[in-house]
């Protein structure tokens, strides 16, 4: 037998599933004995299309011979989640199970009281099962107490990155740090993966309980933010997402590098809210892309911008969230940021609002009024606009921290993409200088890199941005 096949108790097929760069084995051991299936516990990635943590689970059932079930639990609790966020998450599990069934897998899903994995596993008689990642505090805790509880083998897959954060294994101080090692792994997984088809196709037995996604999914969740209500400026799903994919890389790709610092027109992909919910891996994105350039339709030029914001930028995140554990608190603070911020923390404020003015866009800004506006009632905000949203917060709050608190509160509370890597990376960018550098000093941001009304309004279309988001 293999060696690593020996350490992991498994047959060789499967320890070498098992190590494959993207898996963690949180818990090993052989399978199950005389099982019914293999199950996959979907919750970061949720989709069918591309999916390596599905491929991964119908691999390991192709090898034993089983088939997949995935399972989608419903918690009425997720952190900072409101009816938004839920509503947009059932939009994307209709695709999904339109998707599973077609593919030939199972698709449950159950939901609060009655939404035990534990319990489930035993009820189909898993012989293992796999997860997905997501390197935020709490579902990484869950992963964990799991691990510790379960009686079965636990694998999870890091599904929603392009490179493997496990290649890395550290976070990055500046993108151009990070730049060269990630490009030193780009040609191994810029690539596409083989559909992985299941040979055994999943048959409920009679009876088999799954929730209706007809029906509204939260009915009963008392406790439940229902104030932040769904937009229609986004719909959630696999189909909306590649939609979406598909318009872009044919009509905008083209002008990204001249367009994507322009709110106005909305130079970007927009595609940020699917990734979020996983319902679009970015290797599907950046091999569209990809696949545009090689073929001439568009700029190489504009392809490495926009790839080095889905994946440099992206996954620079990714390990910023992964590896600190503050990282939605001011407390990631860089040594010289934390430093500079301090020594300004008595400056005088041009304005002070509260947190409630700043929610109803209520300061004397009509730009920062717009953006925010542009978050409550489409869901989104253009990533320009969210620096300058930002640094504006740094300047009227009360104290740094609170500045930080504020815009993680208003980010994770109206955002679609928010409660992410990238949105958590991006507020500790404008207000505590995380990959960044010193800039120049001034009031109240010291070292910060400052952003005002009058030098954006010199690039930007200000009126129109602000006539679009009254």
């Amino acid at each position: 037998m293999d060696p690593l096949a020996r350490t992991l108790n498994l047959p060789q097929e499967l320890a070498l599933l098992a190590a494959q760069p993207r898996v963690l084995v949180r818990r090993p051991g052989a399978p199950r004995q005389a099982a019914k299936c293999v199950v996959y516990w979907m919750q970061r990635a949720m989709r069918i299309q591309d999916n390596p943590a599905l491929d991964v689970a119908i691999q390991a059932g192709n090898i034993l011979g089983l088939p997949v079930v995935v399972y989608f639990s419903v918690i009425p609790n997720y952190p900072n989640a409101n009816l938004r966020h839920y509503h947009f998450m059932a939009q994307g599990l209709r695709d999904a199970a339109e998707d599973a069934a077609e593919l030939g897998v199972g698709f449950i899903v159950r939901r609060h009281p009655s939404n035990s994995l534990e319990e489930f596993l035993d009820e189909v008689e898993a012989a293992l099962l796999i997860g997905d990642e997501n390197p935020c505090r709490e579902p990484e805790r869950w992963r964990n107490v799991l691990a510790k509880r379960l009686k079965l083998p636990f694998w999870t897959v890091d599904a929603d990155v392009v490179v493997p954060s496990a290649m890395f294994g550290r976070s990055y101080f500046l993108l151009h740090h990070f730049r060269p090692y990630l490009k030193a792994l780009l040609s191994q997984f810029l690539v596409a993966s083989p559909k992985a088809i299941p040979q055994q196709r999943w048959t409920p037995w009679k009876d088999f309980r799954s929730l209706s996604l007809a029906g509204d999914i939260t009915e009963g969740f008392d406790k439940l933010d229902r104030t932040v209500t769904p937009v229609d400026s986004f719909t959630g799903g696999t189909h909306a997402a590649m939609r979406r994919l598909k318009e872009f890389v044919a009509r905008e790709l083209a002008f990204y590098e001249e367009k994507r610092n322009q709110p106005e027109v909305k130079g970007t992909s927009r595609l940020s809210p699917y990734l979020h919910f996983g319902n679009i891996g970015p290797l599907t994105i950046a091999l569209a892309v990809d696949d545009a350039a090689r073929k001439g339709k568009v700029a190489a030029s504009a392809r490495d911008k926009f790839l080095d914001e889905l994946i440099g930028w992206r996954e620079l995140a990714v390990l910023f969230v992964r590896h600190n554990p503050n990282y939605d608190n001011w407390e990631c603070a860089e040594p010289w940021a934390r430093t500079t911020l301090l020594e300004h923390a008595g400056d005088q404020r041009p304005h002070r609002y509260t947190l409630e003015q700043l929610e109803r866009a209520e300061t004397g800004d009509e730009l920062w009024n717009a953006a925010q506006r542009e978050m409550v009632n489409t869901g989104w905000m253009h990533n320009y606009m969210r620096m300058y949203w930002a640094k504006k917060i740094l300047e009227w709050a009360p104290d740094p921290a609170r500045a930080f608190e504020w815009a993680v509160t208003l980010n994770d509370r109206y955002e679609l993409d928010g409660r992410d890597a990238n949105g958590y990376a991006g507020i500790a960018w404008a207000i505590v200088g995380k990959h960044d550098r010193p800039w120049f000093d001034r009031p109240v941001f010291g070292l910060i890199r400052p952003m005002s009304g009058s030098a954006l309004a010199k690039k930007i279309d200000a009126r129109a941005y602000i006539e679009q988001n009254q």
